[in-house]
């Protein structure tokens, strides 16, 4: 549906929200030896394939005619764009295309159609992975690095545009850096503007460099005017997409590596910041400082990248690690959920019903290192959370004198996260707050959510 326009501050569309049927437009071919082969159309040529066309169908309910009467059900379809990110069928695209829906298909460049599943989504970052069961293995989009994005760099999407499988428009880099608000209950921070014409259909879909690397994925219109798009920067999806296919949170195993992403002039690459002890990366080899380069052949150059190369992953497979190390090449085995979990500290908690009342030992945790006690928010609180976030916990109360009180945290005040990650429940503490990982940090970052004041963001010093 198309968003109110009195309420859009400033007016902003969500790309997918107009509900159509799809029309197919042919393509015409070119010989590769054609002149007109510019850099852009081999680009295109390239990345297409790796492109889905994604339409929805959900149950909505019409006006009663009258008060005796119920409503009648109809079919609502809608429509938008996916990024292959695996190739078993693993596919991102925004979470609002998604949203509430009965059925996912997706359509493959070739023309096969496929149904799809949901697996994760982020609502706060509007970012969503789907799955689809394929023959035969899909092609990988190639992604870029946003960091380095000029300002009027000639870039081009590609997208369901009102159904319009496939179309590809160009533009350039209109502006860097917009925080711009849909409406009250979705904003999005540092996008790249673009005049590359972006329409309803595209959202979810790639914005592409002259070299067919994606640099963003679109996801938002400003409603009555031209060529006013915007797409969130590749290096931030990427970051989001890495937690949404956590191997820890969809497989239930962890592999014991925390890292972070680092630029090697145009090149991104994986840094090992610290292993747990006693898990399967410890077992490995793996090292603080390692550079990881591949895992069971897949190229590592991000988080997400080694995510996606363990997932689905069963206990116990050996999969060859490449890494650099010094400045040599190390190659590594590492088995499969072997070893201790990185999600159990070295004294590990006891697992207690929050339903009980009871506080349970990680919350108990949270109390002693940080200051406040968490309690679970009522269910309608929740409901109306998840307008615009995807859970968290109340704070109950603030111990004088803790962390918590010195960084600004208060009574009523929910916590959406700790350190990068959600906070929804006790197994989200008890991953965050594992002593591996704690004993690395000097300072935990927090989000919270306060009345009247939205989200809000800052650190503790853990060292105090």
């Amino acid at each position: 549906m198309f968003l109110n326009q009195q309420r859009c501050r400033p007016l902003l569309l969500l790309a997918v929200t107009v509900w159509t049927a799809a029309i197919c437009a042919p393509a015409v071919e070119a010989t590769d030896k054609d002149p007109r082969i510019t850099p852009l159309v081999r680009a295109v040529r390239h990345c297409q394939e790796c492109v889905v066309n994604i339409h929805t169908e959900k149950t909505g309910r019409g006006e009663a005619e009258s008060r005796f009467f119920s409503p009648k059900s109809r079919k609502v379809t809608g429509m938008g764009t996916g990024i292959v990110v695996d190739e078993r069928g693993y596919i991102v695209t925004n979470y609002h295309v998604i949203q509430d829906v009965d059925q996912i298909t997706v359509t493959l460049k070739g023309g096969e159609v496929l149904d799809a599943r949901p697996v994760s989504f982020d609502r706060r970052q509007d970012m969503a992975i789907i799955q689809v069961n394929s023959s035969s293995p899909l092609k990988v989009m190639e992604m870029g690095i946003s960091s380095d994005v000029l300002l009027a760099e000639q870039v081009f999407a590609v997208g369901n545009a009102f159904g319009y499988e496939h179309t590809v428009t160009a533009g350039i880099v209109s502006a860097l850096g917009r925080d711009v608000e849909v409406d009250e209950t979705q904003a999005y921070e540092n996008l790249i503007q673009t005049d590359a014409s972006i329409n309803p259909g595209n959202s979810g879909g790639p914005l592409l460099n002259v070299l067919g690397e994606v640099i963003g994925i679109n996801v938002a219109i400003r409603a009555g005017a031209q060529r006013i798009g915007f797409a969130i920067p590749i290096d931030d999806a990427r970051r989001t997409i890495a937690r949404l296919l956590n191997t820890e949170r969809l497989n239930g195993v962890s592999h014991g590596v925390f890292s972070s992403d680092i630029r090697e002039g145009n090149n991104k690459r994986l840094k090992v910041d610290t292993v747990a002890v006693g898990s399967a990366a410890d077992r490995c080899g793996l090292q603080k400082g390692d550079l990881i380069t591949s895992v069971r052949g897949i190229e590592i150059h991000d988080g997400a990248d080694l995510e996606r190369s363990l997932l689905d992953m069963p206990v116990g497979t050996v999969l060859d690690v490449d890494v650099m190390r010094d400045g040599k090449a190390v190659a590594l085995k590492m088995n499969v959920g072997v070893g201790k979990s990185a999600a159990a500290p070295r004294n590990p908690v006891r697992t207690v019903s929050v339903d009980t009342g009871d506080l349970s030992e990680v919350r108990q945790r949270v109390l002693t290192l940080l200051g406040m006690h968490l309690e679970n928010l009522p269910t309608d609180d929740l409901r109306l959370l998840q307008k615009t976030h995807n859970g968290g916990l109340r704070v109950a109360s603030v111990h004088k004198g803790s962390r918590a009180e010195r960084y600004g945290v208060r009574k009523g005040d929910i916590l959406l996260g700790l350190d990068g990650f959600e906070t929804l429940d006790d197994r989200n503490l008890k991953f965050i707050l594992q002593d591996s990982r704690v004993q690395r940090l000097e300072k935990l970052s927090f989000q919270i959510h306060r009345e009247g004041r939205g989200a809000l963001v800052g650190h503790m010093d853990l060292r105090r």
